[in-house]
C-alpha cells in the first residue's frame, strides 16, 4: 500500500536475509519459530492507520460500557475463576485488510481476545527486520526496546521478583509460541513452568527450583482453554477455579468476556455485522456469513460456507456467531509478481491504573489461501505467515 518501500524491499530481499532473521531468532531467543515467518513486513499508510485507530478506540469505549453482569455470560460455569479483575492486562484487536462498499481499503474486525498474544517476540522481530534491511527505521514509528519492555515489565511482574512470577503454559516447550516464551524470559526474566510442574499448598502455589521452593505470586497465563479441556488426562496439582494467594496476569475469565462472544454486540463501520446463531434472522442471506464457534482458536471450526443442513445439526447454537464475510485484499506484492492478503492483530496493554488501554506494537499475518492460516496455503507460496506492518507519517 506504501509502492515506494514496498518496490525497495522487493530490491533489496533475498533468501540469504530471509534465513539470516532466522538465525537471529534463533541467536535472540534460543529457539526456532514454530510458526512460519513471512518473507516480508506490510506497509500501510497513516489513513489505514488512523482507520484501525478509531476502530479500536470505539471497540474500547463499548467494552467498557458493558456491565461486568454482561460479560460475566460469556464465562461457561465450569470455567469461572474466583478473584475476577476490572480490566485485563491485555487486549488484541484483529482486522481483515479489506475492500470496503466503496472500492477503498479499510480494516474489517475479524475478532478480539482478552488474552496476550506473541508480546515478548514481536519487538525482538522488530529490530530483527530493522537490522536486517537498514532502511525499515525510516518508518519504524513505535516505541524504544527499552520503554517497550519497561511497559511489559510493569504489567507482568509489576511489584514482584522475576523468580515469584511464572509464564504458565502446558507442556511449554511443545508450543509453537515457545519462541515468544523464551523472548520473554531473556527480557523480563521469569521463568518458564509448565502447569503440571506447579504445586499447591493451601491457598498458596510454588514451583521447585532444584530442592528449594519458590512462592508463585503472579502467573503470566499463557494456556488456552481450548487446549486444556482437550486434554482430560492431564494431571494437575491445583484447579484454575481454586480460590488461590496469588494474582494472574491477565485473568482467565478475560479469555472468555472479551472474544467473539462480543462481536454481536460491537457496533462500527469497521465491524462487521455479527448474530448469535440462535438469533440469526431469517431474513439474511446465510451465504454472506461465516460461521464460527464462540469459544475457539486459531481458527478451529470456522466453516465458510455454513448452510442450513449443516446449522441445524448443531445443539449449541447459542455458542457459535454467523459474521458477515468481508473480502480480504490481495495487495501485498511478492517478488514473483504474486499478492498476498493480511490481517493486522493490534496489541495493547492495559495498566489496572489506567482507564485505557495502550496500543504497543502489531502483529501481522500474510496468506494466499481463503483463511489466514498458513496450514492452508500451498507448501511452495512466499509471502505468506507472520510478520508485522510498517506506517507511514
Amino acid at each position: 500500500m506504501i509502492p515506494k518501500y514496498r518496490k525497495e524491499f522487493n530490491r533489496l530481499f533475498t533468501a540469504e536475509k530471509y534465513q539470516r532473521i532466522q538465525q537471529l531468532v534463533r541467536e535472540s531467543c534460543g529457539a526456532d519459530c514454530g510458526f512460519r515467518l513471512s518473507e516480508s513486513p506490510v506497509f500501510l499508510t497513516s489513513d489505514f492507520k488512523n482507520k484501525l485507530i478509531s476502530a479500536c478506540n470505539s471497540i474500547v469505549e463499548q467494552i467498557k460500557s458493558m456491565s461486568p453482569e454482561e460479560l460475566s455470560k460469556a464465562i461457561p460455569k465450569n470455567h469461572i475463576v474466583p478473584n475476577d479483575t476490572k480490566k485485563p492486562h491485555f487486549l488484541a484487536i484483529d482486522f481483515g485488510i479489506c475492500k470496503d462498499e466503496n472500492g477503498g481499503i479499510s480494516p474489517k474486525l475479524i475478532e478480539l481476545q482478552g488474552f496476550p498474544s506473541l508480546y515478548g517476540f514481536k519487538k525482538l522481530y522488530e529490530q530483527m527486520l530493522i537490522d536486517t534491511y537498514p532502511f525499515l527505521d525510516e518508518v519504524r514509528h513505535t516505541i524504544s526496546m527499552d520503554e517497550y519492555f519497561e511497559k511489559l515489565k510493569n504489567i507482568i511482574l509489576a511489584d514482584e521478583k522475576p523468580e515469584n512470577v511464572i509464564l504458565m503454559e502446558i507442556h511449554p516447550e511443545k508450543q509453537k509460541t515457545y519462541v515468544d516464551f523464551r523472548a520473554t524470559q531473556k527480557m523480563l526474566g521469569v521463568p518458564i513452568v509448565d502447569l503440571a510442574d506447579v504445586k499447591k499448598s493451601g491457598r498458596e502455589l510454588y514451583y521447585k527450583d532444584g530442592n528449594k521452593k519458590i512462592p508463585i505470586r503472579r502467573i503470566y497465563n499463557r494456556v488456552i482453554f481450548d487446549e486444556l479441556d482437550r486434554i482430560p488426562d492431564l494431571k494437575t496439582n491445583f484447579d484454575f477455579r481454586d480460590d488461590l494467594d496469588m494474582e494472574w496476569v491477565t485473568h482467565p475469565n478475560w479469555f472468555f468476556k472479551i472474544s467473539k462472544y462480543i462481536l454481536p454486540k460491537l457496533k462500527h463501520e469497521f465491524v462487521p455485522k455479527s448474530y448469535f446463531l440462535n438469533e440469526f434472522p431469517g431474513a439474511e442471506n446465510m451465504s454472506e456469513y461465516v460461521l464460527k464457534p464462540v469459544f475457539s482458536f486459531a481458527g478451529s471450526g470456522i466453516d465458510l460456507n455454513p448452510t442450513k443442513q449443516k446449522i441445524d445439526q448443531i445443539s449449541d447454537p447459542e455458542n457459535f456467531i454467523m459474521q458477515r464475510k468481508v473480502s480480504y485484499e490481495p495487495l501485498f506484492e511478492d517478488n514473483r509478481g504474486g499478492f498476498s492478503k493480511a490481517e493486522i492483530r493490534m496489541l495493547f496493554l492495559w495498566n489496572p491504573e489506567a482507564e485505557n488501554p495502550e496500543w504497543v506494537i502489531n502483529l501481522v499475518r500474510m496468506t494466499k489461501a481463503a483463511m489466514v492460516n498458513v496450514d492452508f496455503n500451498r507448501k511452495d507460496a512466499i509471502w505468506i505467515g507472520s510478520s508485522m506492518a510498517f506506517f507511514d507519517e
